[in-house]
């Protein structure tokens, strides 16, 4: 009967310390491109611990294949290498033992490629494990960070990935989700919401990072919001509220969770700051986080004085200007300047700017019949605008009186709009002659009114004569209106109305625009003089340039290209088209759509079609498959940038206004293409499934 054959039994090889100094390093090791850690690092890494993984080594042999006491290492070169360097820094003896695993059989590189190749590498959720157990038993994050040479930064996002719920984690663990899904759950601490979410993400085609993070965060206010920056997240967190932080992503500063606590501290905090401004003697004080653009429309404003600066104020003044001055002309051929210079110049133009800055005084006399508005600047600093006087808090006007002869008279109320072709008018005898008196008799009134006609007409002739003066002239009338609300202070008949829109856009009031028209207006506020009988003269002193600033920036406030469905103006949006040519306008450099502006509040086949115009109809198809809030969030991160704008924000091109095509057509396109019913709804936004009329009506286009 024949027996079974034996399987051969393994033989392991032989393990053995050897000393250091009978080791060199094999020619047949496979590794030739350095990677992972330095030589340098795993040395420090032996020096704290210890090796642990011995090397492999082949005995070397002499010409007749007898062992010469040498062994050769084909695999482990870099734990060599590094052995090598702690005899060398003669922190290791050149005999210390070295433990050595000895081959004799095979192939030398087979052994170096088998050690590389067959080693698995560490599953990235060990290390996130491995790091909280150390930090569990009292290692620092510095330390952990020290220890396996990595930044401490590094240490924190691995702890922040372990953190995550252990469903995700095993999740992550079974490759259910990638690195970079599980890095955007780390956003949120709570578990429970984490799962939530990732539950509600399965039924999504997108699972993307950034969707995970939008989702987590919703409800969350971004600590870069101007309510944030007033109050400081510091603050906030004194006060029991929670920041949730970014690890992996630039974050900008994280997401308040708590968006009643900012509320009611941003509540808090103004109306303590408007206590302080009312005790200075305002007649009225509002008070609100954001006011609407426009808000002080109609509202005369105080010319207050600059408080002057003291003596040692002005040689602080005098001696930065000169620091500046002078940096400015060493360095005025340089090509670029040195940081340190750079960083000094920006210094000097701040603390410059404070002097040029100085806080206003009024007339108490004014101070009692006026008020203010404290809000908050979008930058997050408190905005106070002081000095604004209600009409219904203006003194009385006296009626207006004028001489004639030796004899006051009030003057009589307005004849209209056109005095001129209204004066022939009366109800006595145009003939009738006043009795003659012994002294100089008044000049009637049915007379005065004659003389004055002929006088303003003379006038007119005159004035259309000199261009000059009449440009002058109606800067003075114009800036009358704006500045000084005293129209009846200029004989010129001229209107100039400035618009308070009844529809407020988001953030209009902090908007780029928003804000360079305010600091241009307070500029000029300061150069006007205090009292309006002033101003004719002011402005003859003037040269042609300020005064073209000034007539310039006082006309740009009475533009109104507003689209009202109640009220068709063709033809003046078609000259704001013309307008915005001759200006060269580009609205992206001033609005960005976003989901608040644009995105959220029109269908999803208009922002497939914005998609598409700005990346191309590949990015539009990725996200075709969204629900309408999903969408506008990523379509607002995909035309991040490109400059892309909707049809009523873009500036006609010369072919397109010799086309004939106008303002009034383009717009009522867009209302048009949205449908009356669906455009907006009361909440303001789209309804998710109104994809079919907007699409029919882009085909059409």
């Amino acid at each position: 009967m024949a027996t079974a054959k034996k399987k051969p039994t393994i033989t392991l090889s032989l393990s053995r310390d050897i000393p250091f100094n009978q080791l060199v390093l094999s020619q047949s090791n496979v590794r030739r491109i350095k990677a992972g850690i330095s030589v340098e690092e795993l040395a420090e890494d032996i020096a704290r611990r210890g090796i642990l993984q011995g090397l492999t080594v082949r005995p070397v042999v002499d010409e007749v294949g007898a062992e010469t006491g040498m062994f050769e290492v084909p695999a482990g070169g870099r734990r060599f290498r590094a052995l090598q360097l702690l005899v060398k820094q003669k922190r290791l003896a050149k005999t210390a033992p070295v433990p050595c695993v000895v081959r004799e059989d095979g192939i030398a590189e087979e052994d170096s490629l088998a050690e590389n190749v067959q080693r698995a590498p560490l599953h990235p959720l060990d290390q996130f494990r491995a790091f909280l157990t150390l930090r569990e038993k009292g290692q620092s994050e510095e330390e952990i960070a020290a220890t396996f040479f990595v930044s401490v930064n590094v240490v924190k996002q691995r702890l922040k990935l372990a953190s995550v719920s252990p469903d995700l984690l095993d999740v992550y663990a079974e490759d259910g989700m990638t690195l970079a899904q599980l890095e955007a759950f780390t956003v949120s601490g709570d578990h429970e919401r984490q799962e939530q979410v990732f539950e509600r993400l399965k039924t999504s085609y997108d699972k993307s990072p950034y969707v995970i993070r939008r989702v987590l965060t919703e409800g969350a206010v971004r600590a870069s919001d101007k309510r944030v920056q007033f109050i400081g997240t510091d603050a906030y967190i004194d006060a029991g509220g929670t920041v949730l932080h970014d690890l992996f992503e630039g974050d900008n500063g994280g997401w308040l969770q708590d968006a009643a606590l900012v509320d009611q501290m941003v509540a808090d905090k103004l109306k303590v700051e408007a206590e302080a401004v009312a005790a200075e003697g305002w007649k009225w004080t509002e008070v609100a986080p954001d006011f609407p653009y426009g808000h002080t429309y109609g509202l005369r404003r105080l010319h207050g004085e600059p408080v002057p600066l003291t003596a040692d104020e002005e040689a602080s003044r005098d001696a930065l200007k000169a620091e500046f001055d002078r940096l400015v002309e060493e360095h005025e051929d340089a090509d670029e300047l040195p940081d340190a210079v750079d960083e000094r110049l920006g210094e000097l133009e701040t603390a410059l700017e404070i002097f040029e800055e100085r806080p206003l005084t009024f007339d108490p006399e004014e101070i009692v019949r006026a008020g203010s508005f404290v809000s908050i600047a979008g930058d997050g600093r408190l905005r106070v605008d002081r000095g604004y006087v209600r009409p219904e808090d203006e003194t009385p006007v006296e009626p207006e009186a004028h001489a004639s002869n030796g004899k006051v008279t009030e003057d009589a109320p307005p004849a209209g709009e056109d005095n001129v072709d209204r004066a022939g008018a009366s109800d006595g005898d145009a003939t009738a002659v006043p009795e003659e008196d012994e002294g100089l008799s008044p000049i009637s009134d049915r007379l005065m009114t004659e003389l004055t006609v002929h006088r303003t007409l003379g006038l007119r002739h005159a004035l259309g004569e000199h261009p000059d003066t009449a440009y002058r002239a109606a800067l003075h009338a114009l800036t009358l209106k704006v500045f000084y609300h005293y129209g009846s202070d200029s004989c010129l008949e001229l209107d100039l109305k400035s618009v308070t829109f009844g529809a407020q856009a988001p953030g209009l009031n902090d908007s780029v625009s928003a804000e360079a028209i305010r600091a241009r207006h307070e500029t000029w506020t300061k150069a006007l003089p205090k009292d309006p009988a002033d101003l004719w003269d002011a402005l003859g002193e003037w040269d042609s340039d300020s005064r073209a600033a000034l007539f310039a920036h006082v006309v740009s406030l009475s533009v109104n290209a507003v689209y009202e469905a109640w009220n068709r103006r063709p033809r003046a949006l078609a000259h704001a088209d013309r307008l915005a040519c001759a200006v060269d306008l580009d609205m992206a450099a001033c609005w960005t759509p976003t989901v608040d502006t644009f995105l959220g509040r029109v269908t999803k086949a208009r922002i497939l079609q914005a998609v598409a115009e700005a990346k191309g109809q590949q990015s539009a198809d990725r996200i075709a498959h969204l629900k309408k809030g999903d969408m506008a969030a990523e379509a607002e991160t995909l035309l991040a940038d490109t400059g892309w704008l909707p049809e009523p924000l873009r500036t006609p091109d010369a072919t397109a206004m010799t086309d004939g095509r106008t303002s009034e057509s383009t717009v009522a396109e867009t209302a048009s293409a949205e449908g009356e019913t669906a455009m907006v709804k009361d909440d303001g936004i789209a309804d998710d499934d109104d994809t079919g009329t907007a699409a029919t009506t882009i085909a059409a286009e």
